[in-house]
């Protein structure tokens, strides 16, 4: 699968075929784009490596919870993995069944719980048996069942940021795997939950196989020792956290991938749940922004653009890399040369990359900071009364708004003022 669906076109980067600097005209800066081919062409790529497997894909809604991008995987077939009551409300109302829903996550609360249970989804991840026993006593309160999987921490080492490791046994998420087997063994006592399967979920940004092998194979160990005792497993999640490139990074080979799979759970007799989030949308997005100053200080180039931190947190969060490309494609006698490139927000940690090649830029000009399909709008806020930035999708020459930039009376609107001021 290529790495971006962006690609110059007579000196103008485009997206699809739709140009990005006319987009801008239209809509302003900074805004997000995104290009429906290629969250088509990861998902049908990864339905491809699974073909023959008993397998079904639920997107993660917390990588991008647009609507139209939850639509659009909706429609290939995609389920949804969530971990929030409003991801749950998303998900339903792009079109996602209730029978194709998994949640998951460490803390859900009684209200986000009744939620799920009343909208009957497939399945709720366990994290502890607190969350367990607090599923069976509201499912019993509502005349009701909840199918559960219990998340299984295997202590495993995904290789990956510390930030978005999570099977690690000093990480939060997930029950260590003689806890679990003491679980599942006590079932009975537990009389509003259905236990139906096992999940994993080792981490983000994977791009090392090594620990998916690990982590499935002590999981499908558990599945048979237990199936084995008498508890009615039916379904194996395997997570999600399939890496994409953002600098140098060589993701991870999906048919090796789907090799490990096959491999681990030969002879399991086991439905297969895939949560990919990253992977299907990390590529598919730019955050296009415009130049306001190039600033030169202390020898030093400061471009300033009006992305800030709050559109884009990643960089700030993870130190993360994107790549940062002019929409206006560079000639080549072009001198490029360090510089940062920061965001107009009063934090010194408003940076998006440091030191980096870029070529002469001057105000007005626009710039592509790539891979931000996935963890940008997102995570975005409006820190310095910042308005949310917009959201574009395109097909072909053809882009639509899916979300507007909304106003500051909007944004205003939401606070209440106390009647004694």
């Amino acid at each position: 699968m290529s790495a971006t669906p962006f690609a110059y076109d007579g000196g103008r980067l485009h997206a699809e075929s739709s140009d990005l600097a006319a987009i801008a005209a239209e809509v302003g800066t900074p805004f997000y784009c995104y290009s429906s081919a290629a969250i088509e062409t990861a998902y049908r790529s990864l339905e491809s490596a699974l073909t023959g497997l008993p397998a079904k894909i639920f997107y993660a809604v917390k990588a991008n919870g647009n609507q139209a991008v939850i639509r659009t995987l909706a429609q290939l077939g995609a389920g949804a993995d969530i971990v929030s009551e409003g991801e749950l409300h998303r998900a339903l109302a792009a079109g996602v069944p209730p029978d194709k829903i998994l949640f998951a996550g460490v803390g859900k609360s009684d209200g986000e719980i009744v939620s799920a249970l009343r909208a009957d989804i497939l399945q709720f991840n366990v994290e502890s048996e607190p969350e367990l026993r607090r599923l069976s006593q509201l499912a019993q309160d509502m005349g009701r069942t909840a199918r559960a999987g219990l998340r299984i921490n295997p202590d495993v080492d995904a290789l990956t940021h510390a930030h978005i490791s999570t099977g690690k046994a000093d990480n939060k998420f997930g029950i260590d795997i003689a806890s679990a087997r003491e679980l599942a063994g006590r079932a009975g006592d537990f009389p509003g939950v259905k236990l139906e399967a096992l999940a994993v979920h080792i981490g983000s940004q994977l791009t090392d196989l090594s620990p998916y092998r690990d982590a499935f194979r002590r999981l499908c160990d558990l599945y048979g020792a237990l199936r084995a005792q008498g508890v009615p497993l039916k379904r194996l999640d395997l997570g999600g956290g399939l890496g994409i490139t953002y600098r140098n990074e060589t993701p991870p080979d999906l048919g090796a991938y789907a090799a490990i799979v096959r491999e681990e759970t030969a002879g399991v007799e086991a439905e297969l749940a895939f949560e990919p989030g990253r992977f299907l949308v990390g590529n598919a997005g730019v955050l296009v922004a415009r130049v306001i100053y190039v600033k030169e200080a202390q020898g030093r180039r400061f471009v300033i653009i009006d992305a800030a931190m709050n559109d884009l947190v990643r960089p700030m969060l993870y130190d993360a890399w994107h790549d940062v490309i002019p929409v206006d494609q560079a000639t080549d006698n072009a001198p490029w040369s360090p510089a940062d490139l920061v965001g107009p927000v009063c934090e010194t940690t408003d940076t998006f990359a440091r030191d980096r090649e870029l070529p002469p830029l001057k105000a007005g000009d626009l710039l592509a900071i790539c891979s931000a399909g996935a963890y940008g709008s997102v995570m975005s806020s409006t820190y310095n009364g910042r308005l949310l930035t917009p959201e574009v999708m395109v097909r072909g020459g053809s882009h639509a708004v899916v979300r507007p930039r909304g106003s500051f009376a909007d944004l205003i609107a939401q606070d209440r003022i106390p009647d004694w001021l």
